[in-house]
């Protein structure tokens, strides 16, 4: 026998739910070739995994890295932590397929979620289908990725702005773009209905849109939360049934004896659901969302402008009050020196008050600021609900991860390694084959990717040594971007990505298509 790579010498966690057992992985081009005892191969690199655990690679469901992905610092990040594909396309919200006039809306309004649309990787003069963004992904990153067709960005291009309910023929035109983007690979639907223009979305329209996914999820940023999550939950079940699409919850957060309720009675209706969620209470979006009522229209920066700066929301304003103490500014081009520092913060060293520096923050960024938002049930309570969360079966790994401003959540750069080093070994909320299930295998079942997610032979040669002893995050509320630790060498498509911890400058990351 002879391989290309062997790791040696470790104990192998194989995606199946089976215990770690002794065995090398020998990997032959970009596929495992064997898994077992290989004492006697031949190989043109050994990796000593002695006292180390061998997985498969991470797939984070949910990452806005649709413009980050290409900052190597990022993709140390990710790797870092085990990740090795990302699944963009989140919250109905992305660069494709659009207009030149779409893809800069979805820039825009998303910029504080997915930054600027990556120079270079899309058409800034024409439309931009699913097909040439994920061409300008293939193999130009050190990870994989896959896309999930925006439902908000396909909206857009096909009625703009507009809040009305679709017709017949603006249907038309969103299902013609849907079944091309399938065709082209996407591997799901998103949507983001507390975002712009998702929100105007009824569960008719997306229901319609949902029918040609022939198996692949519909994955949604739903339309209430926390104590609402009922109604989100109700608007998710009703498009399951009316298309008969697998679905998938993004992110699903707040107390367990709310949620996991709502998740077993959909199961119980026979609703093929699962959902994801990070191991951390804060959150992260644009400010807009969190501050300015539904009458103000978001997706119309011109007019939104025109609105916070007149003063018909000073009756407004004052609601916010228990609201400033919660929000930490990540991002605020411009006002750089405010990012790190919360609202009252921020509005005391610029000697005014909150809610005067919060419409100065959405007047100079033109609405791109970002925030880090507390959840009112921060604390104890909180911690016990998002253990529960994790620990239930339908549960897969996402980190939500924002990569933009200057002060970004911590969970784009500790999340995985977060769930391995506080949840598997101190926590005991899994064991370690659970976990490579709940962060492998199981999404990448989820979203179609037949050859991920387990190694087994004939599988793609993504693989991650794991330190059991020393894997954790580092990355804190106030150190955002601290790497992880314990994961120093990983493996994309049978090449050595990670090495010593730190990038190899190849790029073999697949743009991975259903």
């Amino acid at each position: 026998m002879r391989f290309d790579v062997v790791i040696s010498g470790g104990r192998v966690i194989d995606g199946t739910g089976a215990p770690p057992y002794r065995a090398d992985v020998g990997i032959t081009g970009d596929r495992i070739e064997a898994v077992g005892r290989l004492g006697g191969a031949a190989a043109g690199s050994v990796v000593d995994a002695t006292g180390r655990l061998v997985a498969p690679g991470f797939v984070d469901c949910h990452a806005h890295g649709d413009a980050a992905v290409f900052d190597p610092g990022v993709q140390r990040a990710a790797l870092r932590q085990g990740v090795t594909t990302f699944v963009l396309g989140q919250d109905g919200l992305s660069f494709a397929p659009g207009s030149a006039a779409t893809v800069a809306y979805a820039s825009r309004y998303f910029a504080a979620v997915n930054g600027a649309s990556p120079a270079g990787q899309t058409p800034s003069d024409g439309p931009v289908s699913v097909g040439e963004l994920l061409d300008g992904y293939d193999r130009a990153v050190a990870l994989n990725t896959a896309y999930l067709l925006p439902h908000g960005t396909i909206r857009y291009d096909v009625m703009g702005p507009s809040p009305d309910a679709a017709a017949r023929d603006d249907l038309a035109g969103m299902l013609r773009h849907v079944e091309r983007g399938l065709s082209e690979g996407a591997v799901g639907l998103s949507s983001g209905l507390e975002y712009l223009p998702g929100r105007y979305a009824d569960a008719e329209e997306l229901a319609a849109l949902c029918r040609p996914l022939g198996g692949l999820p519909y994955v949604t940023h739903m339309r209430a939360y926390g104590a609402q999550a009922k109604v989100g939950m109700a608007e998710v079940v009703d498009i399951a049934e009316r298309s008969g699409a697998a679905v998938h919850v993004s992110h699903l957060h707040g107390p367990a004896p709310v949620l996991l309720p709502l998740v077993e009675d959909a199961l119980g209706k026979g609703v093929d659901l699962t959902f994801d969620t990070y191991p951390y209470l804060r959150g992260n979006t644009i400010l807009a969302m969190i501050v300015l009522p539904p009458s103000v229209p978001g997706a119309e920066t011109d007019l939104a402008l025109e609105m916070i700066a007149s003063r018909e929301l000073d009756d407004w304003w004052p609601t916010l009050a228990g609201t400033w103490p919660r929000l930490t500014i990540s991002h605020a081009p411009g006002l750089a020196w405010a990012e790190g520092l919360t609202m009252v913060a921020a509005a005391e060293r610029a000697g005014v008050e909150p809610a005067e520096f919060c419409r100065r923050l959405l007047t100079e960024t033109r609405l791109e600021a970002g925030v880090v938002s507390a959840r009112p049930d921060e604390g104890p309570e909180g911690e016990e609900s998002v253990r529960r969360m994790l620990r239930h079966p339908s549960h897969t790994g996402g980190s939500d991860g924002i990569y933009v401003g200057g002060h970004p959540h911590p969970r784009g750069f500790g999340a995985f390694a977060r769930f391995l080093g506080r949840h598997v070994r101190e926590l005991f909320d899994w064991t370690w084959e659970q976990a490579a299930v709940h962060l492998a295998s199981h999404p990448a079942r989820r979203f179609g990717l037949v050859d991920r997610g387990l190694l087994r032979g004939g599988f793609a040669a993504d693989v991650v040594v794991i330190d059991p002893v020393t894997v954790a995050d580092q990355a804190t509320y106030a150190a955002p971007r601290t790497l992880a630790t314990g994961i120093d060498d990983v493996f994309v498509s049978g090449v050595r990505v990670l090495a010593g911890g730190e990038l190899t400058g190849a790029t073999p990351g697949r743009a991975l298509r259903s």
